[in-house]
């Protein structure tokens, strides 16, 4: 459940107050079609996290986006949840744009400035105060600002996040993953998950997933099914088409067993053996590659900010 964002017309080149990842969408998505004139944006403002913070070192990284796509059939997964997404308009008539362009809201939350994280954190909330009804499926009452459905949508976008760090970029100590999972309370007030509903540990909050996993909450409804055939590759915008088959193999790789059952996904040994085998070359290989394919586009422009160059944004 998230905002989607409309365009805002402008000369050429010239520079406006749309937020900056609605210009750039999120590095991996075609011009957007917005100026990419010079950021005015003062240096040195780090937003809610800053350079020297784990939410920044963990998710600049390109390869820890594609946890993304593990979060989403996750999310797709909890009946309620998916109520909301088929009360979206935009779902059903341009779900990649509406994806890409909600990813780029929610990047906007660690790397954007304070102004830009809390806008689009108010755009997002907005949308949700009008997601809200009886779900067809199971009966229930849903709202997109019920604190139950915002930890689950919280909950697993952290656990994929952490997964695909340790398994792509490196190891990380508790300590590590406690210091995330704290800072990452600010996220959550940000779209208005109190931090008091969040469990108090990263282990916690993963014990909590497990037991929503193992429990009779998820359930495969026709959202999760448009999800899944989303994430199969029906269809796949032309400039994902090369890494997309690795992204969707790894998301259903990654999923907890039960909910690879509940969606139907044949999960062998041998294809585990497979993923573990690129998940270790890609280990390998990614600090060797340009900064440009180790680091998503928002965040090498907020370690510009950081560094306290005033510099064009990139262009495609």
């Amino acid at each position: 459940m998230g905002a989607t964002p409309g365009r805002r017309a402008g000369p050429p080149g010239a520079a406006d107050d749309v937020p900056l990842l609605e210009r750039l969408t999120v590095g991996i998505a075609p011009d957007s079609g917005y100026p990419t004139a010079s950021d005015s944006v003062p240096p040195m403002d780090g937003g809610f996290f800053g350079p020297d913070s784990m939410t920044w070192r963990i998710n600049q990284e390109m390869t820890v986006l594609f946890g993304g796509v593990r979060a989403l059939l996750m999310h797709a997964a909890h009946p309620l949840v998916a109520a909301g997404a088929r009360q979206t308009a935009a779902y059903r008539r341009d779900p990649w744009a509406r994806l890409l362009r909600t990813l780029s809201l929610q990047l906007l939350l660690p790397f954007g400035t304070k102004d830009e994280a809390q806008h689009a954190a108010d755009r997002i909330n907005k949308l949700h105060t009008v997601i809200n009804g009886t779900d067809p499926v199971t009966g229930e009452r849903y709202d997109a600002l019920d604190p139950e459905l915002l930890l689950w949508v919280h909950a697993c976008l952290e656990e994929s996040t952490v997964m695909f760090y340790e398994r792509t970029v490196r190891p990380l100590t508790d300590d590590q993953k406690q210091r995330f999972h704290e800072e990452n309370l600010t996220a959550a007030e940000l779209v208005l998950l109190p931090r008091d509903r969040v469990p108090a540990t990263y282990d916690a909050m993963t014990g909590y997933i497990n037991r929503v996993v193992h429990s009779d909450r998820l359930v495969i409804t026709d959202v999760a099914r448009e999800v899944a055939d989303l994430i199969r590759g029906e269809p796949v915008p032309r400039h994902l088409k090369p890494i997309w088959k690795f992204i969707s193999f790894a998301a259903v790789g990654t999923l907890p067993p039960r909910v690879q059952e509940l969606y139907g996904y044949e999960w062998t040994d041998r294809k585990a053996r497979l993923l573990d085998a690129n998940m270790r070359v890609l280990k390998r290989v990614r600090p060797h590659l340009p900064r440009r394919f180790r680091l998503i586009l928002p965040a090498r422009v907020a370690l510009r900010r950081a560094e306290a160059r005033d510099v064009p944004m990139p262009r495609r």
